[in-house]
């Protein structure tokens, strides 16, 4: 009996969140497992109501779910980086999922903005750092409003932080079995300290993995090879500012927001998924928005429970609805609505 927590959201994000449920019934029918869904409203809507972002006693119980399945976070009413760092970042914080896992695949049928690229070559994973970095809110304002304002933002990263998320993107290589090759994204040749850090440590814990072929590229550099060449790439280790960055430029060459799910681990803990694609406020209510991402999270939350089979049987079906009947994973272009794309998506599942 898996025990999970449900964060519906904001915006579009209660309406992708019920495909993903509605897909989770099904295989749960197919591959015999239990699970017990608790909801909490963690919204826009709640905090210009209340006041309230993360009470405690919710956080509380939040650490003693299985798993946490998060539809999307951000209200246009809400000014920004409020709820990001008082849920999103905190629920990361406090609950130590240390990781961001985003995987990167395009699936046949699916087109990509990247001339003569096919689904064999763009299928890699990026392994975030997501407890540190430029994220803590470490630093301030000195004289602000005042032509003499200064604004400090600092990165900080420790070795146990750097070296546990290098340690897991080599296992997670070893474990995916397919290039077998890890990829150190940073910039030392600016930034001396910081990556000095990530690359004396990358190369000491390369050495535990002889099997694995390892690579350095700038984040710059990361960008260009990603959109000319990302076949090159196997699984890429980095460090939180520059892992949020190129997750988006990975999620438009795999087929946009629409598919890119990703997932907060924390191996020993609880983790939360959730799809890239934030609320759409724009979209709310209109039944228009892709729930694949939604739908992928979900594949990824199973995954990491250990419903393997649950898991590849969603992405199969996934991969059946987008070669056989979404024209676009666009909003209002898919040729069906969000519910009915989940419908599509439970029909493959119980092979209908």
């Amino acid at each position: 009996m898996y025990k999970i927590a449900v964060i519906p959201g904001d915006g579009t994000g209660p309406e992708v969140v019920a495909e993903g449920l509605k897909v989770l019934r099904a295989v749960s029918e197919k591959f015999n497992f239990k699970y017990q869904l608790v909801h909490y409203d963690l919204s826009g809507e709640r905090y210009l109501k209340t006041g309230e972002i993360l009470p405690d006693s919710i956080l509380k119980e939040l650490k003693k779910a299985d798993a946490i399945y998060l539809g999307a976070i951000g209200h246009p009413d809400v000014k920004p980086g409020i709820l990001e760092k008082g849920i999103l970042l905190r629920t990361r914080f406090e609950l130590d999922q240390y990781i961001n896992l985003r995987p990167v695949k395009l699936y046949p049928g699916v087109e990509t903005p990247l001339k003569d690229k096919r689904p064999e070559d763009i299928d890699f994973i990026v392994v975030r750092e997501n407890t540190e970095g430029a994220y803590l809110g470490a630093g301030g304002f000195h004289k602000k409003g005042t032509p003499d304002e200064i604004a400090i933002q600092e990165a900080i990263h420790t070795r146990k932080g750097v070296e546990r998320c290098i340690r897991y993107a080599f296992e997670y290589c070893r474990k995916r079995n397919k290039r077998k090759k890890v990829t150190l994204c940073g910039k030392t040749n600016v930034l001396t300290y910081a990556f000095d850090l990530w690359e004396r440590t990358f190369k000491e814990v390369a050495k535990e993995f002889q099997d694995i072929e390892t690579d350095y590229a700038h984040v710059d550099a990361i960008c260009m090879w990603m959109v000319k060449n990302p076949e090159w790439f196997d699984v890429i280790v980095t460090d939180n500012m520059f892992g949020d960055i190129i997750t988006d430029l990975a999620a438009m060459i795999q087929g946009g927001l629409g598919i890119a799910a990703g997932g907060n681990i924390n191996p020993r803990g609880v983790s939360m998924f959730e799809p890239m694609g934030g609320s759409a406020p724009k979209y709310t209510g209109k039944g228009v928005v892709s729930p694949l991402a939604a739908i992928g999270a979900c594949q990824m939350m199973l995954e990491t429970l250990g419903e393997e089979k649950a898991a590849k049987k969603i992405e199969a079906a996934v991969m059946k609805v987008v070669q056989n009947d979404v024209k676009s994973l666009t909003a209002g272009k898919m040729g069906f609505s969000t519910s009915e794309v989940g419908d599509l998506v439970v029909k493959y599942i119980l092979g209908k």
